[in-house]
């Protein structure tokens, strides 16, 4: 009866670490993507018409302030020329611990 009883243990505490280890591989920080995004994602995510173009109406953040700084052809639209050639946003400088 001991036996299968460290055996039941045995198998609980191995399971709940593989449990934890796959949490912790979840919230992985490297999971974050690297560097602004790409035009194709920008579409993605902004594109509400589906019209494959990005319009005023559409961004926001950065884009949508400095969006008449971007749109160097005055059209209306962001392009993947005018959002690969855009101003890169300064960013705030974060205080020292």
């Amino acid at each position: 009866m001991r036996k299968s009883t460290n055996k039941i243990l045995a198998v609980l505490i191995v399971s709940l670490g593989l449990s934890a280890s796959t949490f912790a591989q979840g919230n992985n920080s490297d999971d974050k993507p690297k560097g602004p995004p790409t035009f194709k994602q920008l579409l993605k995510e902004l594109d509400t018409n589906e019209d494959g173009k990005i319009s005023l109406k559409e961004v926001k953040g950065p884009l949508a302030k400095d969006f008449k700084k971007i749109d160097t052809d005055e059209d209306g639209f962001l392009s993947e020329k005018e959002i690969k050639n855009a101003p890169k946003p300064e960013r705030k400088e974060r205080p020292r611990n």
